[in-house]
């Protein structure tokens, strides 16, 4: 299932998909006429960072708010000089003389220890480590300076050594989210095969954990915790939602240091510009996965000089996302998982009319909700636990069931027996405070996701998407649920004139998607492509979202076109079927 791409890529996103695409095209042209406008993954949606591991190599996100990982799970660009001062309430400049006419500083690597992670990382045992310096807003270089932590791990030979110790060049990882703790990534990369034959470097992004200012929100992980007792999509949820964003914007701003309208894409796209010199290396390649394909889009449409080629891995393109974008990847990955299972005998036999039955499901919970008692899955004393429509949809979005299991876990669910969906809601009781970037999240939507698509919009998406679902869980974008809320809370400019932009390159690039992807549908993986004139697009059977770390072939696609970038080997990727689906007992 691979197709080699040009300007004109051999496959395009089904009708309805592209009839979406274009009324988004049309909704986006609003910003340019208008200043104005959106894993955890792209996952999209700003979800929650998740430690959970569940069995398998597939890392999981808890639900949440943003891309991907968001996965949410997920579920996240401008010029230079179009990246301006915020608002007042947005920008807090320091205290004390002023700082406009110190000279701008130079972006430089300084050595240092490697971060102490909560669980220890082998890779960074040999890693070399330190903190990238770079402007905060470059738009005002001479303020201040911020500290991106940085790992170059070394690579692992897997073949004899290169002419006269030639080495590779390097592979860059760009993280999902925004906002998750990319250092927590690096056992799947690793796992993956990414420093095989090249080394491998890791910069958090600015904001996030490990780097200096970290715009971590404690008050939004207490709220995360106690939200499963709540109803996913009451006004009263919504309220105590927004009610943590303002404590987490005012501690922020109060601290006079940190300005808020510098955390983007634009600016962190920079930063890795900025490392790549800082490094003294001549080319490397890039590798993105959820936002941080957006990222790496943006990257590339921005500074495009010393990149070899850039793989992506679950895309959101940056010029079509945003909140209703959300639900045309919903429809398609739940959609792709109720069809394979009715492709598949034994699960269409013992689970028929699965579309119906989920529908069902969707509307009797949104009109009854049901509270009960769940163990966290990792373990831990029983939680209350609320499952309306709003928080079902929002565990199939984020994958928090695994998609093998979710007919099963639909079925089990009309007949009385929640146990699953309960289990799968109960993780995000747990969260690891101070782990996810918040403030990195809320920045990146509210200035690039939300702006120039009112409620309305959304709503209109979901309908479209989900026809017979209750309005009180379309008019929530999955994993982003009150984002207009939330953004008018956190007072962000809009930045969409510049970063809703499609990227136009000739640089070789590899676009991987998961057919059960619900956080960015595969099928934007052919949309990305028709500007990518140099592309191969790949997509994996019964793969969610970030596909790489959980198929095999995925990895070997990868690794070929790191090794041969105009001309990889996607023949794994041909008969690839789902893995079966569990079939309950009666």
């Amino acid at each position: 299932m691979a197709e080699h791409g040009s300007s004109t890529p051999a496959g395009s996103p089904s009708p309805a998909l592209e009839a979406l695409a274009q009324e988004e095209r049309r909704g986006q042209e609003g910003p340019q006429r208008q200043p104005g406008k959106w894993c955890k993954p792209l996952p999209l949606g700003a979800e929650g960072r998740c430690a959970l591991r569940r069995s398998g190599r597939a890392p999981v996100r808890r639900s949440g708010r943003a891309f991907a990982t968001v996965a949410t799970s997920a579920a996240a660009l401008a010029f230079l000089t179009a990246v301006g001062p915020a608002p007042s309430s947005a920008v807090s400049p320091p205290s004390g003389p002023s700082t406009e006419s110190r000279p701008a500083t130079p972006s430089r690597f300084v050595p240092g220890p490697c971060p102490a992670t909560p669980e220890p990382i082998a890779a960074l045992g040999h890693a070399r480590c330190g903190f990238l310096e770079v402007p905060e807003n470059r738009a005002h270089p001479g303020r201040r300076t911020i500290r991106l932590a940085v790992a170059v791990i070394p690579a692992t030979p897997a073949r004899p050594a290169h002419p006269a110790g030639a080495a590779e060049d390097p592979v860059v990882f760009m993280a999902g989210g925004p906002g998750g703790d990319t250092f927590d990534d690096i056992p799947f990369l690793t796992a993956s095969g990414l420093n095989r034959d090249r080394e491998l470097i890791i910069m958090a992004q600015r904001g996030n954990r490990y780097s200096q200012p970290n715009l971590a929100c404690p008050e939004v992980d207490r709220f995360n915790a106690k939200a499963v007792g709540l109803r996913y999509d009451a006004p009263s949820t919504g309220r105590l939602l927004v009610r943590a964003v303002k404590e987490c914007r005012n501690r922020l701003a109060a601290s006079g240091r940190i300005d808020l309208s510098a955390y983007n894409t634009t600016e962190n796209a920079a930063d890795f510009a900025d490392l790549r010199k800082a490094l003294r290396i001549d080319r490397w390649n890039v590798y993105g996965y959820s936002y941080g394909s957006n990222l790496a889009l943006t990257y590339l449409r921005e500074h495009p000089q010393g990149i070899r080629a850039v793989a992506l891995d679950s895309v959101a393109p940056p010029r079509v996302v945003s909140l209703p974008w959300t639900w045309s990847s919903a429809r398609e990955g739940i959609a792709a998982v109720l069809a394979a299972c009715a492709a598949e005998p034994r699960c269409k036999s013992r689970y028929p009319d699965l579309p119906r039955t989920l529908t069902q499901q969707v509307r009797r919970l949104e009109a009854r909700p049901l509270t009960l008692n769940a163990r966290p899955p990792r373990g831990g004393d029983p939680v209350k636990v609320v499952l309306d429509g709003g928080a079902l949809v929002d565990l199939l979005v984020a994958n928090t069931v695994r998609p093998p299991d979710v007919p099963a876990a639909v079925e089990e669910l009309a007949h009385g027996r929640p146990e699953r969906f309960a289990q799968a809601r109960a993780a995000s009781s747990v969260p690891v405070v101070g782990e996810v970037a918040h403030g990195l999240i809320e920045s990146v939507a509210c200035s690039e996701w939300v702006p120039g698509h009112p409620a309305s919009d959304l709503l209109r998406a979901g309908r479209r998407a989900f026809p017979g679902w209750p309005d009180t869980v379309l008019a929530q974008a999955p994993q982003l649920p009150f984002q207009h809320q939330v953004c008018r809370a956190w007072d962000v400019p809009d930045r969409t004139r510049s970063q809703r932009v499609a990227t136009s390159s000739s640089v070789p690039a590899l676009i991987v998607s998961g057919t059960f992807d619900t956080k960015t549908g595969a099928s934007w993986g052919r949309y990305a492509a028709r500007t990518l004139s140099r592309s191969t697009t790949v997509r994996i059977p019964g793969i969610g979202h970030w596909v790489v770390p959980q198929s095999p072939c995925a990895q070997r696609v990868l690794a070929s076109f790191l090794a041969r970038p105009t001309a990889p080997d996607t023949g794994c990727a041909a008969g690839l079927t789902p893995k079966p689906f569990t079939i309950s007992p009666k």
